[in-house]
């Protein structure tokens, strides 16, 4: 494919001129986004439109309207005639726009040369609220990581306070949280039935044409207008009021009683907003059960009371099936930023362009990680056939010179894993499948990995595969009690290192105090040793000199400045001087977050200590930089201050540089 024959018909459409070429005079759907419009699988705007159209509705999208002024951008397509959807971005707008220490980032990533004037602060908010204004009556669908972390109340850390859920505060009708394909699918097929049945409540533009209303939307999300449409009624599975509510879908209900099925023994109340704002350690009991409930397969409805009204989460659609999963990735996207971007750069599809992503879900359940909580922990698998479709298409795209940036997923090494006895994991509640310790249930097979390593290896057109997704070494360490799985972890080591590293290969260990690893769910520092001591090997046998890049964290809950001492001591006799580091920051809907605003562990309700003034925090990043003499004097300073003059001898006497730690941790005898 090249530019010339990527026409402006391709996308989806943006301005009312590109409708009229399509010969719309109304979209159907409507969506709003804070990124530029990239019309690529790894942009949650263009999948939610290909998914719709794929359904043979009209979508349209409008990627970063102006907020200020007459609001032109948001009235230029009209009224659509089922809803408007708002899903911001790609990143949570805060994260993306501001550091840890409440700067100004460089650049924001998903706008055209990085722009920084392109979105709002909270664009969620921002858009809902004028929508609202323009067009009072027309339905507001939410939908992205922003509005997906925020479906309760969360501590905003730009904010430096708890919020409601953003329901209260935008005045959306739902969201849809998660990876929305499935819960949006069964919204339209519910929408369409309704718009058939002469349902009262819908309102009519001048040619006659049935549209949605607000009214009409809340009662198919609460599964309550079934008198007009009794297919959808059937199909719903309403069992129970309950059940027939939209699942993985959050709504406002005014009282207990407007609550489909009304407040059951099968439902989980959470404690009141207003109660968690007087005694923070309820919200860190609230959040126990809110994580659990996002992992499970089978969860329960949550219910928050909120000022004079009730926050209701329905639980999640099951994992999609490889078919489902398929079918979102072989859309016809053209893989490229619209048009009107061209001669611009758009700094996260430079990142991605010549990527593909295998699978979604993590398992992994890091405390400070949001993955688990939108995407989930159970791993969806492309197939073989998808995978090797889209990087055929890639192979085609203009520029394309024969590398892959990156053949990975939220954890690279995660594909084709499952439990084996999927019964067991349909009940599991736990958080993590290897943390504290590596479930006996979890199959860890990395064959099916390798075979699509090769298989891509072998397409016409691509010369090198790197891997540029975080890799998980304590699935690679581990001792399955199986001498084929063993083998090939062993298999993908080698692998891995010898041909899909570009030179340096970056991991995750986050710290090297266990004490802080425990709270962060992320395995003994001991095991990035025994990895090191893999990777160098196998580069010195075949003769390369590759690096290990490590990333670690400072500030996490229960983190202390001799923690971080400590941890510049190791990293120092490891002949590290660090690169890629951060500060911690609180986002919303983690377990780290929750520790780090009430002071306390969720899962054992114990007290944990967290630096939270600029002071404090700096006080511990200063460590990641022993090595530079203006960091050194302060950190002198401050170690003499803890009375700690053994932590300053060891970090900065040449006599322990050699010391190596004793390791006897049987995961990883076997290398």
């Amino acid at each position: 494919m090249s530019e010339r024959q990527t026409l402006l018909t391709d996308f989806l459409p943006t301005t009312r001129k590109e409708m009229l070429l399509r010969g719309w005079d109304q979209a159907d759907v409507i969506l709003l986004s804070a990124d530029a419009y990239v019309d690529h699988p790894s942009f949650g705007a263009a999948v939610i439109g290909r998914l719709l159209e794929a359904e043979g509705l009209r979508v349209a999208i409008i990627p970063q309207p102006d907020w200020h002024g007459d609001y032109r951008d948001f009235k230029r397509l009209g009224r659509p005639r089922l809803w408007f959807g708002v899903a911001p971005g790609c990143m949570d707008s805060m994260v993306n726009k501001y550091t840890a220490a409440r700067r100004l980032r460089s650049e924001d990533a998903y706008s055209p040369d990085g722009r920084h004037d392109l979105r709002p602060e909270y664009p969620t908010i921002v858009y809902t609220q004028i929508l609202r204004q323009l067009f009072p009556d027309t339905p507001v669908v939410l939908g992205g990581i922003e509005a997906s972390m925020r479906r309760l109340m969360h501590y905003d850390y730009w904010q430096q306070r708890f919020r409601p859920s953003i329901l209260v505060d935008s005045g959306a009708d739902t969201i849809i949280y998660g990876m929305g394909e499935q819960p949006t699918l069964e919204l339209v097929h519910r929408a369409l039935e309704v718009l058939d049945s002469g349902h009262p409540d819908l309102s009519y533009d001048e040619q006659g044409n049935a549209q949605l209303t607000s009214a009409v939307l809340r009662e198919i999300i609460s599964g309550t207008p079934t008198a007009y449409a009794p297919a959808y009624a059937s199909s719903a599975s309403s069992s129970s009021p309950a059940s027939a509510s939209l699942r993985q879908s959050v709504m406002l209900y005014p009282t207990a009683a407007d609550i489909p099925g009304g407040i059951t023994s099968d439902d989980l109340v959470l404690h009141s907003y207003e109660d968690c704002l007087r005694t923070p350690r309820l919200h860190a009991e609230n959040f126990h059960h809110i994580e659990e409930q996002s992992n499970r397969y089978e969860a329960h409805r949550l219910i928050q009371p909120t000022d004079t009204s009730y926050v209701v989460v329905n639980p999640p659609f099951p994992p999609m099936t490889t078919e489902e999963i398929d079918h979102s990735f072989d859309l016809p996207y053209t893989r490229q930023p619209h048009p009107k971007y061209r001669g611009k750069r758009i700094p996260a599809y430079e990142m991605i362009r010549f990527s593909v992503n295998l699978h979604r879900g993590c398992f992994g359940g890091c405390a400070f990680c949001t993955i688990s909580a939108h995407q989930g922990k159970f791993v969806v698998c492309r197939s073989k056939q998808s995978i090797l479709r889209e990087v055929e298409a890639i192979t085609h795209l203009p520029d394309f010179r024969g590398n892959l940036s990156d053949l990975g997923g939220p954890s690279a090494n995660m594909y084709g894993m499952h439990g084996r006895n999927l019964r067991a994991c349909r009940k599991c509640s736990r958080p993590s499948c290897i943390h504290p310790e590596v479930c006996p249930n979890l199959l860890g097979d990395h064959r099916p990995l390798l075979d699509i390593y090769r298989a891509v290896g072998e397409v016409p057109g691509i010369k090198r595969t790197f891997i540029g997704s975080g890799v998980r070494y304590d699935l690679l360490l581990h001792d399955w009690k199986d001498e084929a799985l063993n083998r090939a972890a062993d298999d993908y080591t080698r692998e891995l290192i010898l041909h899909h590293v570009s030179g340096r290969l970056k991991v995750a260990p986050e710290h090297t105090s266990d004490a802080v690893l425990r709270l962060m769910r992320k395995p003994s520092f001991r095991l990035f040793h025994a990895f090191k001591r893999r990777f160098d090997d196998i580069n010195r046998r075949a003769g390369l000199r590759q690096q290990i890049i490590p990333y670690f964290i400072s500030s996490h809950p229960g983190c202390r400045e001799e923690d971080m001492a400590e941890l510049a001591i190791e990293t120092k006799q490891l002949d590290f001087q660090l690169e890629q580091v951060q500060d911690f920051t609180p986002t919303p809907m983690t377990t780290a977050t929750t520790m780090w605003a009430t002071g306390y562990d969720p899962d054992t309700l114990q007290p944990v200590f967290s630096a939270h003034t600029p002071k404090e925090k700096q006080a511990q990043r200063m460590f990641f930089f022993w090595y530079k003499p203006e960091e050194r004097r302060r950190i002198e300073a401050e170690l003499r201050r803890l009375q700690r003059p053994d932590l300053l001898a060891r970090l900065f006497s040449p006599a322990n540089r050699n010391y190596k730690p004793h390791d006897s941790s049987p995961a990883h005898k076997r290398h």
